[in-house]
């Protein structure tokens, strides 16, 4: 008889899930499931708002990700209105998120990811953690914490908090930034780019010394997605979205974001509240793509910024066709990114426009219909609202960058899996290394799931001593 191994739940990754592996006779994997076990009922409960209120509400969806949801939600408003924003308005909605972006990959590196790196996958899970990295390393983890409380500051400063911010609106932005708060910002920017510059030079030395496993671990072909400016470089806020496959041959050159269905579809298993977007012209599962810092890598063909592109050029030679498809390198990724992501910060606290105070545009609902898309630092982000004549919501659909790399995700846990597993024999340092292949994608469980009636649903009522009174499904 073939055995089962449950990892539950997933560690070190926002909100819940689990992962179960089958056996077979053998002692070998068979197959595997990365389960999304939480329900959320976002796109369902916000049917009968305001439009302008989805940038208070979805931010909600997640404590991790709230700047994304805001300002996801607030480009649907400015497409409903049919507004065109002021550059101040654009500059402090770009800074609001290059700082999210800055914020969230310091704090997937620093707290989640680098105690596998430094220490080792199978090392004593009591030391491979943060409060391990602080106690080997005090200098690194402060640099951790100091890029984490520097992006979050900003945030503060736009939104009066440093979660769930009020910053973004429909048409434009509330609060302008003062001359102080950019004073301040300026002087730390330099240090910030610094620490970035330090964590590429760590995962590149990780990289150095560990190229055969950076290569082989959880790596598979897919596609990849992610939003690019009018050269092709790596875009957050705006752009167009590019679609590249495993050779890094250009699928779709570029499309609007607005039509992305014409291009994505989602499939429902009845074994996650998650659904599998894929990529409709190669079908289910062979349209599985990528997104989030190596989907955009794989997508693009550099950063608009010196350092960053600098970093990017180089990786890209370490790759086939500068395609990287090892899911390790999604780390060497997403800290470039962090050191582009301040060096946005740093161009944009240069110029004076940003202290400006024509920072809102006036409008009424003029199209019945609005989807607004960035790439929040987990990857491509699509909040899609249908409205009445009044602004009251109709319809809405969400596909987050978890979504998007279900698949890839369900993918890795087999890879790695398959791997390790060999007999029958499983440690804890293997089921580690399954947890490692997720934490590649630093995943959002939270913000994963927001249908309900797609799938069912299971209420066990206990008695006082623990019995079963009653199942109820759905």
């Amino acid at each position: 008889m073939g055995n089962k191994i449950t990892i539950e739940p997933v560690s070190r990754v926002e909100g819940h899930g689990k992962v179960t592996v089958y056996l077979n006779d053998q002692g070998q994997v068979d197959k595997t499931y990365l389960h999304i076990t939480q329900v959320r009922g976002f796109e369902k409960f916000c049917e009968g708002r305001l439009f302008n209120e989805m940038g208070i509400i979805t931010p909600r969806i997640c404590g991790i990700c709230p700047v994304s949801h805001h300002l996801a939600a607030a480009k649907a408003g400015d497409a409903i209105l049919g507004v065109e924003l002021t550059p101040t308005a654009v500059m402090l909605r770009r800074l609001l998120h290059y700082s999210q972006m800055l914020q969230s990959h310091a704090l997937h590196f620093f707290y989640l990811a680098a105690p596998d790196l430094l220490f080792g996958m199978e090392s004593d899970p009591a030391a491979r953690n943060i409060i391990g990295l602080i106690g080997a390393d005090p200098e690194l983890a402060k640099k951790g914490v100091f890029l984490r409380s520097f992006g979050q500051k900003i945030i503060e400063y736009l939104g009066e908090k440093r979660v769930h911010p009020n910053a973004a609106i429909p048409g434009g932005m509330n609060k302008a930034l003062s001359q102080a708060e950019r004073e301040t910002i300026a002087s730390q920017i330099d240090k910030a780019i610094a620490d970035s510059e330090l964590a590429v030079d760590m995962v590149k030395e990780y990289i150095k010394e560990n190229k055969e496993l950076a290569d082989s671990f959880a790596n598979f072909d897919s596609s990849y997605m992610g939003l690019v400016d009018a050269n092709n470089n790596v875009e957050y806020y705006d752009g167009n979205l590019r679609m590249k496959d495993k050779n890094g041959a250009v699928l779709e050159e570029k499309f609007a974001p607005k039509n992305y269905l014409n291009y994505i579809e989602e499939k429902v298993e009845d074994w996650s509240y998650l659904k599998f977007p894929f990529y409709k012209k190669l079908g289910y599962p062979g349209g599985m793509y990528r997104v989030g810092p190596l989907g955009r890598f794989n997508a693009a063909e550099g950063h608009s910024t010196p350092l960053a592109n600098a970093e990017f050029q180089e990786a890209r030679k370490m790759g086939k066709n500068g395609v990287l498809s090892g899911s390790l390198y999604y780390h060497l990724a997403r800290m470039i990114e962090m050191l582009n992501a301040a060096e946005q910060i740093k161009a944009l606290i240069q110029d004076d426009r940003i202290c400006g105070k024509d920072i809102w545009v006036n409008g009424t609902v003029t199209n019945e219909e609005g989807v607004g898309v960035i790439e929040a630092p987990r990857g491509t982000l699509i909040h899609h609202y249908k409205v009445d004549k009044t602004g009251q919501i109709k319809q809405v659909n969400l596909i987050v960058s978890t979504g998007h790399n279900n698949l890839a995700m369900n993918k890795a846990v087999f890879n790695v899996a398959s791997e390790y597993i060999k007999n029958g024999k499983v440690t804890e340092g293997i089921l580690n290394r399954i947890e490692v292949g997720i934490r590649c994608y630093d995943p959002c469980f939270s913000c994963s799931t927001h249908a309900l009636g797609h799938m069912p649903l299971e209420l066990t009522i206990l008695e006082a001593d623990g019995s079963v009174k009653e199942v109820l499904r759905q």
